[in-house]
């Protein structure tokens, strides 16, 4: 499934839904009412709910059968798949080539920090920041894992269970402030900073999370390519390593890390201006397309 969060012209708010093709998305809630099933209007509320993909792929099916809650693609207006997580957690130094490019030791554990909730945007939103505050903002494709089940001190072999399913992730990142600050808090979780989408891929769609090729283009040029082959800690490690101390919860966000290319340690350096474009794109996930602004 390719789980979503739409919005039309004439709704107040938005809705989750299903894209079935390149041309058709199931408003969920309004199949699943129909179908009689009651399904949550969000997708964190959906991610937390019993059993919620079999409830999902009922109404799926019952739109299909009746046309009952389909729209046109081009009709509807895309948001960030996830909005409003509890946690966006990130894993730092995760690609080796990564970590020797900015001369970092090889992390013996996963290093990791947070972004704020309200960093998150979806396909096509603004990169936004104010000039004045940061003038080193940079790109950074990631493979983003949703958490879809409670994962408390999980193991490694039962973490992939608690996974709804992956996204593509931008961890934009102010290096002056990330740098400057001596953690990087602040440098990462500027409003919009977060920026994924185009929507949730369950597992059963992707052939290997481990396996994928990342790339991150501005304006057209490719400036990181690379697999997920190449993480040093997988996503089961990185789901279990981080339920040891916190408990996940359904819409956690989870980053897992930028292969090299990134803008700060390029020669010269290629860092963001107003009026870039950033795509990043990751193999079966889709691409995740947008443009940055001065405030």
């Amino acid at each position: 499934m390719r789980l979503g969060q739409y919005s039309t012209e004439d709704a107040e708010e938005a809705w989750t839904g299903i894209r079935l093709d390149d041309e058709t998305v199931v408003n969920l809630p309004e199949a699943g009412a129909a179908a009689g099933v009651e399904l949550p209007r969000t997708s964190t509320d959906l991610l937390a709910s019993w059993e919620w993909r079999e409830k999902t792929e009922l109404a799926v099916k019952y739109a299909e059968e009746t046309e009952t809650g389909l729209y046109d693609l081009d009709g509807v207006t895309r948001h960030a798949p996830v909005t409003n997580p509890g946690k966006v957690v990130c894993v730092g130094l995760n690609y080796r080539d990564h970590a020797e490019e900015g001369d970092n030791p090889i992390p013996d554990t996963p290093v990791l920090f947070s972004k704020f909730p309200t960093t998150v945007t979806g396909p096509n939103g603004t990169i936004a920041w104010d000039p004045d505050l940061t003038g080193k903002v940079d790109y950074e494709a990631e493979l983003v894992v949703v958490i879809g089940r409670e994962a408390r001190r999980v193991d490694e072999d039962e973490a992939l269970e608690h996974v709804a399913g992956f996204l593509v992730g931008n961890d934009v990142s102010a290096r002056d402030l990330q740098h400057g600050d001596g953690q990087w808090v602040r440098g990462k979780s500027l409003d919009s900073f977060a920026p994924i989408g185009p929507e949730l891929v369950t597992p059963d769609e992707v052939s290997d999370p481990h396996d994928l090729d990342i790339w991150a283009e501005v304006n057209g040029e490719r400036l990181q390519d690379s697999s997920t082959s190449n993480l040093i800690f997988g996503i089961d490690e990185l789901v279990s390593f981080c339920s040891q101390a916190f408990t996940l919860e359904p819409g956690d966000l989870l980053f897992t890390g930028t292969p090299p290319g990134v803008g700060v340690y390029r020669e010269p350096p290629v860092l963001l201006e107003d009026g870039d474009s950033v795509t990043i794109g990751i193999e079966e996930l889709g691409e995740l397309t947008n443009d940055c602004a001065f405030e």
